[in-house]
């Protein structure tokens, strides 16, 4: 996977209606701790040396506000903002120095065909230590998106970022951009947003001790434990205070770039027909809604009526 591409998946941006609720539920609960703040925005590591995974940024809306990957150098940043140029992708920010309180570096911004912002970044400050604690997230393993023209946005992340394509089922397309299975993945959906963001973590017991943190807090399994067809990875899923769909992931599989050929949707509807290898997950009613937005868009829709409220009072 030579050339001009992005070579990791860094970290989330999220729009959340309170701050103080959303850091104690990540801190506390899903295992990140604080690695900056300032003003309305946090920033949360991982156990890995990322300067961070996460960040929050208070709104009157909650939504995804932005995907971060990383870049080889500064170099490929100007190599792929040219490129992004050339192929007609909306650029937002140009290639510039990024803020010492979000990690630093030099990157850029782009908007995927359905108006979602990405960043790409080079040269960032890593931390000096990792974190011992194998039931807390390592990283972002993958974000996965809803959209109405799953082939439009997976022909965008392959020409413009040059990620390759891992997998195909009938409802999604599963691309890469390391030699993990999936950094991005598309679900077919009635409209354009987040369906889940998985964390990674380092082992099955791990991924077993961090849901018992979430039962223990009054989280329960949306869905799980399993085992994913595409990926291969054991999962857990959880509805976070937000109404976003967060997952635990572990054993995620890692491509040989010399000897991978994609799977497309006929060989996983003859292999695997449901999406758990196992065959014992099956996902609530909730998180089928927090996998489509309603949860988060219902909450927006509850917060604007308060407001309209109080303006007319």
């Amino acid at each position: 996977m030579d050339g001009i591409r992005v070579n990791g998946l860094r970290g989330v941006e999220l729009g959340v209606f309170d701050l103080k609720q959303s850091a104690a539920f990540y801190r506390g609960v899903w295992g990140l701790e604080e690695a900056s703040a300032q003003g309305d925005a946090m920033f949360l590591r991982g156990t890995g040396r990322e300067h961070h995974i996460l960040t929050l940024r208070e709104r009157p809306r909650a939504g995804l506000a932005a995907m971060n990957f990383s870049a080889r150098d500064s170099g490929v940043v100007e190599a792929l903002h040219a490129k992004a140029k050339s192929l007609g992708a909306k650029i937002t920010a140009a290639p510039n120095a990024l803020p010492a309180i979000a990690g630093g570096g030099y990157g850029f911004s782009i908007e995927t065909p359905d108006g979602l912002t990405l960043s790409i970044s080079a040269d960032t400050a890593l931390h000096a230590d990792t974190i011992i604690d194998r039931s807390k997230p390592e990283k972002l393993a993958h974000i996965v998106l809803n959209s109405e023209d799953v082939e439009k946005q997976t022909r965008f992340f392959c020409d413009v970022l040059g990620f390759r394509l891992s997998d195909a089922t009938e409802r999604m397309d599963f691309v890469r951009c390391s030699t993990s299975h999936h950094s991005i993945a598309v679900a077919r959906s009635t409209g354009a947003g987040v369906n889940h963001m998985a964390y990674e973590v380092p082992s099955f017991d791990g991924l077993m001790r961090g849901a018992g943190r979430l039962k223990q807090n009054g989280y329960d399994i949306e869905w799980g434990v399993g085992r994913h067809g595409p990926g291969d990875n054991i999962f857990t899923y959880f509805v976070e205070p937000n109404g976003f769909v967060t997952e635990y992931t572990a054993e995620v599989e890692q491509i040989d770039e010399a000897t991978h050929m994609p799977n497309d949707a006929a060989y996983w509807s003859r292999k695997m027909p449901m999406p758990d290898r196992w065959g014992m997950a099956i996902p609530s009613k909730r998180l089928r809604e927090a996998m489509q937005g309603d949860l988060v868009r219902d909450a927006n829709l509850r917060c604007e009526d308060i407001i309209s409220r109080k303006m007319a009072g």
